[in-house]
């Protein structure tokens, strides 16, 4: 049994792909507002809270499964592709995970956009499940950031 592995998803938007990804880089401040079910705070603790080197410490709202708090540290990110990569550095989800590794990128499409998101990660355990609630989580959030988008 592999302790290693990679997930993806794709998700066709209504959103123009610069509002999505306006909106994302903007999640900071945006989240906790706008998704208070998902969010209770995202605080920067160095950097901008967009650029590469920059760690936020995310806590989650109540309710939320397996992950209370993490802090991630952006990797690399390029504004003209529509591309962030990031990685945990600490928090709950490093108790299942010893490496977890996301990447997102927005592109657009003739309806809309596309974001496609993808995760790479070691198990601490081989015991540990594959990480599709975080999956799950993601798509739920980019389609509640879509919506945020076309009621605004």
């Amino acid at each position: 049994m592999a302790t290693r592995g990679k997930l993806e998803v794709d998700i066709d938007l209504k959103s123009n792909a610069d509002k999505f990804w306006e909106t994302i880089r903007e999640s900071t401040t945006i989240f906790p507002k706008a998704f208070p079910h998902d969010y209770k705070s995202i605080e920067i603790l160095e950097g901008d809270g967009k650029a590469a080197g920059s760690i936020r410490h995310i806590t989650y709202a109540e309710g939320s499964p397996i992950v209370k708090s993490s802090k991630e540290k952006i990797e690399a990110a390029d504004d003209e592709k529509k591309t962030v990569s990031y990685a945990i550095i600490d928090g709950d989800l490093l108790q299942y995970y010893k490496k977890f590794r996301g990447q997102i990128s927005v592109t657009p499409n003739e309806n809309g956009s596309e974001v496609k998101w993808s995760a790479e990660y070691e198990k601490a355990a081989h015991d540990v499940p594959d990480p599709t609630i975080i999956k799950d989580f993601a798509v739920k959030n980019f389609l509640e950031v879509d919506a945020y988008i076309q009621n605004a």
